[in-house]
């Protein structure tokens, strides 16, 4: 008994020495920290007022993999709003908002987390600097009671390494992403090329379907859909952690009833797959011959012509062609390819 009043004695007299030295400690903190994205703003804007976009590449969101996200209308800029949780426990969960937009300029956001009173108020503001974007994030801490003011001792780095980890991911991003947009803008289309292809792995499905009308790119754009859900979903990667969609396919089956073709898109290394549906593919590196083409998905088959035109005048053999697509694939729209015949004598 004696040793417990003594121990009772001493938690009360550190409790009494916690309690007086919070009276110490500011109740609420306030962060100024600057950062430089080298893109320009009408790039870097969009990323942060579409909270789709800001969850994507932010390291507060990207950190923690069992999160789960909803985002309600307006899908960007003020007024729109999402909600995350952890899918494992199920009690833990936060809000967001944007609460004010000035476009280019200046965004305020409000961030709620479940065992927070009162919110963090973060605002940033965007500064053009020809083809880079400065940025000023300001971000005000919310009010703590007495006993829990020890989470402001936080020093600043803890939000300096935060936005720093962000920037970087978020310049990543941007970089495929414009990279990209330049690539599709400066492309000469129908004229052959010859590349010097690198090895790559995909994971997709094995199809056979109907070749009538326009069944087969209603068929690609199913397992598209199939193939990306899975990869973002049942495997949790971000759209900058698999690459472009690629269809493989015989050249020479253009005309036949029934088409079989793989669909998969790249990843940079293999992964365990409990999905019997799904399998990886090997691409090997070499020499190809390449063709862009945008058009119709059926009007294609001229360009394929072409290639194989091409390695038959050079003496060349070929194997299955590649037709990766440069835009997302769309039963009612043209589409961009880039048409790749690996050849080899």
């Amino acid at each position: 008994m004696r040793w417990i009043k003594f121990g009772v004695l001493i938690l009360i007299i550190l409790f009494g020495i916690y309690a007086v030295s919070m009276t110490f400690v500011e109740e609420q903190k306030e962060y100024t920290v600057q950062s430089k994205v080298g893109y320009p703003i009408d790039k870097v804007f969009p990323q942060f007022n579409i909270l789709q976009n800001f969850a994507h590449w932010h390291d507060f969101f990207t950190s923690d993999k069992n999160l789960g996200f909803s985002f309600f209308t307006p899908y960007s800029g003020q007024g729109s709003s999402m909600k995350f949780f952890n899918k494992k426990k199920q009690n833990q969960y936060g809000e967001m908002f944007v609460r004010y937009e000035n476009p280019m300029r200046t965004l305020r956001y409000q961030l709620f987390l479940e065992d927070e009173s009162y919110p963090y108020l973060i605002d940033v503001k965007f500064m053009a600097k020809g083809e880079s974007t400065d940025i000023v994030w300001k971000v005000k801490t919310p009010k703590q009671p007495l006993l829990k003011r020890s989470i402001n001792l936080m020093t600043e780095g803890v939000f300096v390494d935060k936005i720093d980890k962000s920037i970087k991911h978020l310049t990543a991003i941007l970089g495929n992403k414009v990279d990209k947009e330049n690539l599709i803008a400066s492309i000469k289309y129908d004229s052959i090329m010859v590349e010097n292809q690198e090895s790559a792995l995909l994971l997709g499905v094995n199809v056979t379907t109907s070749n009538k009308k326009d069944a087969l790119i209603k068929n690609i754009v199913i397992n598209h859909n199939k193939v990306v859900n899975f990869v973002k979903q049942d495997l949790g990667k971000k759209d900058d952690e698999f690459g472009s969609p690629m269809l493989i396919t015989n050249p020479n089956n253009f005309k036949d009833k029934e088409v079989s073709y793989y669909y998969g898109v790249a990843l940079p290394k293999r992964i365990g797959i409990q999905d019997n549906n799904y399998t990886f593919r090997t691409i090997n590196g070499g020499k190809t011959y390449v063709i862009y083409y945008q058009g119709s998905y059926a009007g294609r088959i001229k360009s394929v012509q072409q290639l194989m035109q091409k390695a038959k005048k050079d003496t060349m053999r070929y194997n299955d062609l590649q037709e990766q697509f440069l835009e997302e694939p769309d039963a009612g729209s043209d589409v961009k390819l880039k048409l790749q015949l690996p050849v080899y004598r």
